[in-house]
């Protein structure tokens, strides 16, 4: 099943490309959650994931043979990621596809995912994630005291966390 290109209410809706970017930048591990035929759900980490193009995450297939097998039979996944120390980010819905190495994305997308692990993390098969929804995820600290700075949360992070 082929996915849907996003409609302009859809876009609207939608986080600024710019805001999604930032945030990945800033989180270490996504998760990536899937479900079989079955209705089994999977999560999975992955430290080897982008941005791509206009509506699209990237994600490296490194040690993902549950995931690749579910999204074989369901194309439905999530995606969350989150600064740990801000305790912000996103969950992102949408239709994925497992790109091999002789579909043509591939070789554009290869040099992205192999520069983040410079090289010491092979892969055979991509992950692209074509976005349909984005939410933000914030720490409740935030809604049940609104006053909640950005600063204090990394602070009280890195308290929790030890460093």
């Amino acid at each position: 099943m082929k996915s849907r290109p996003l409609s302009t209410h859809q876009k609207k809706k939608m986080k600024p490309i710019k805001e999604i970017k930032e945030s990945i930048d800033k989180s270490v591990l996504c998760w990536l959650a899937t479900v079989s035929n079955e209705n089994i759900p999977n999560v999975s980490p992955k430290e080897i994931f982008a941005y791509y193009g206009t509506d699209a995450l990237i994600i490296a297939n490194i040690a993902s043979p549950r995931t690749v097998g579910n999204i074989e039979q369901n194309e439905n996944v999530c995606v969350s990621f989150i600064d740990i120390l801000v305790q912000k980010g996103f969950q992102i819905k949408g239709k994925a596809k497992i790109i091999g190495k002789t579909d043509p994305e591939f070789s554009e997308m290869e040099p992205i995912l192999t520069e983040m692990t410079e090289g010491k993390f092979p892969f055979r098969t991509i992950t692209k994630v074509t976005i349909e929804q984005v939410r933000p995820i914030i720490a409740p600290k935030y809604v049940l005291y609104p006053e909640t700075t950005e600063k204090e949360q990394i602070e009280s992070a890195k308290k929790a966390y030890g460093f």
